[in-house]
């Protein structure tokens, strides 16, 4: 009897110890069809593995723009957010997150099919361009980028915002629209379209009207999407973009930000084996990234340093 009693004691001090070591997490993402989606599904995969006391409850957002007053609300402790959304929170002054990781860089582009005689920014003029979802960061930079040569996304364009971006690559295929802007390696859009019957081709700025949108937009950084990145891309395309990241709520404790650091950190390589645009999620590139300095979570800051991490 008293060794059933030391038994059960035993099993519940244990039980209780487990229970203490989970962290409970919800990420944002995006709507389905995005690289965002994607991302998010992935990480939750890899941390089992490399920290299975971490439960990441990943959850589906209309994107980027929702995203940031989600974390600020604390309706969300971690979300994924495009670059050019980062930039409008520091331009209103209304920054109420942490960063803790670098997604990927996001080199934004046009597709075609390649069977279309579209071959310039300036050949989608008055045509229909699905910039993607209404909420989407990327959308934003597909706004600033033609911005920049001098057009206007509602105005030059017969521009079309989705409620799921799964649905533009269809659409191109099916010549129900011209074109479809995204950005990143990898991005599932550009594969959806270049596995259409007619195939795909890729537009980017041209060196002048890199030069012009850098000028008028001088936190977009020069990118490149390397030659093969997508089927039907035989060349490389110069353009601009930005970096995509991971922010936490302001008040994510700091262990639970350091915990999860480090738990991305060693899920990397599996990570970037399941997504190849994730083989820039390091720590690295977050202390390169980064908009501010002060930006770095205190609990992340923490864990890079203990692994020397540098610019």
């Amino acid at each position: 009897m008293l060794l059933r009693v030391f038994s059960a004691c035993v099993f519940a001090v244990a039980g209780l110890a487990h229970a203490a070591d989970e962290l409970a997490l919800s990420l944002g993402t995006a709507t389905p069809g995005g690289g965002f989606a994607v991302y998010g599904q992935g990480v939750a995969e890899v941390l089992r593995d490399a920290d299975p006391g971490i439960k990441l409850d990943v959850r589906g957002t209309k994107g980027s723009r929702e995203n940031i007053p989600l974390l600020a609300a604390g309706k969300l402790d971690l979300a994924l957010v495009e670059g050019t959304i980062v930039q409008e929170a520091l331009d209103k002054g209304s920054v109420e997150f942490k960063v803790v990781a670098a997604m990927y860089s996001s080199p934004g582009m046009f597709v075609v099919r390649a069977d279309s005689p579209y071959r310039s920014i300036a050949d989608l003029k008055g045509r229909r361009v699905i910039f993607g979802a209404a909420g989407s960061g990327l959308t934003t930079l597909g706004g600033l980028v033609v911005d920049g040569v001098g057009l206007d996304m509602n105005k030059d364009f017969d521009a079309v915002l989705l409620e799921s971006v799964k649905d533009g690559p269809p659409q191109v295929i099916d010549g129900k629209a011209a074109a479809l802007w995204g950005g990143g390696l990898g991005w599932p859009g550009f594969h959806g379209v270049a596995k259409g019957p007619a195939g795909a081709r890729f537009i980017g700025p041209s060196e002048s009207e890199i030069a012009a949108i850098l000028a008028k937009h001088g936190f977009l950084k020069r990118l490149a999407v390397p030659a093969g990145s997508f089927p039907g891309q035989p060349d490389a395309v110069q353009t601009v973009g930005t970096w995509s990241f991971i922010l936490s709520r302001p008040d994510l404790p700091g262990d639970a930000a350091y915990r999860f650091a480090k738990a991305l950190h060693r899920a990397q390589p599996a990570l970037a084996q399941k997504i190849s645009q994730a083989a820039e999620s390091t720590p690295e590139n977050t202390l390169v990234s980064l908009p501010r300095p002060d930006l770095l979570h205190p609990g992340v800051a923490r864990y890079l340093t203990e692994i020397g991490a540098k610019k």
